[in-house]
């Protein structure tokens, strides 16, 4: 083993699409008729919250500054969702539908800060934010066959 120290890399990418989610989550949250599906809204923010205080040392060590960013993409989905709920017969499942995508995302990008060779603090929080990422995503697939 060498004595080089491993860089951080992509928590910043991380958080930037916690971010968005929350923001989403928390946009959702307003919009749902469904008391079930703001009960689980919440729960997901919260935990996405916990998870990006979690990684922002891991973030500040990436890129020197604390992350308040968001994902563009997250953000463009949650313009987009925002105007197909206007026109959708059952806005509740079209945001549950579209924040199961962020969930998507959000594993697809934690994936892949997990194949670079990490230092080994931040290899298990991406570890528990991973895990957390596979509960919220369950909660959301779990609501949208209940509502579906």
């Amino acid at each position: 083993m060498s004595n080089k120290v491993r860089k951080v890399e992509r928590i910043t990418d991380i958080v930037k699409v916690l971010n968005g989610g929350i923001e989403f989550y928390q946009d959702a949250m307003e919009k749902v008729d469904s008391h079930g599906a703001k009960t689980v809204f919440g729960r997901v923010v919260s935990a996405k919250q916990q998870t990006v205080e979690k990684l922002q040392p891991f973030a500040i060590a990436e890129s020197g500054e604390y992350e308040k960013d968001s994902d563009f993409v997250v953000d463009a989905r949650n313009y987009f969702t925002k105007a197909l709920a206007l026109i959708s017969t059952d806005s509740d499942l079209t945001y549950v539908k579209q924040l199961e995508e962020v969930e998507d995302k959000t594993l697809d990008v934690i994936r892949e800060a997990l194949e670079v060779d990490q230092p080994e603090e931040c290899k298990m929080a991406l570890m528990y934010t991973l895990n957390t990422a596979n509960e919220t995503h369950s909660q959301m697939k779990s609501l949208q066959q209940t509502m579906s």
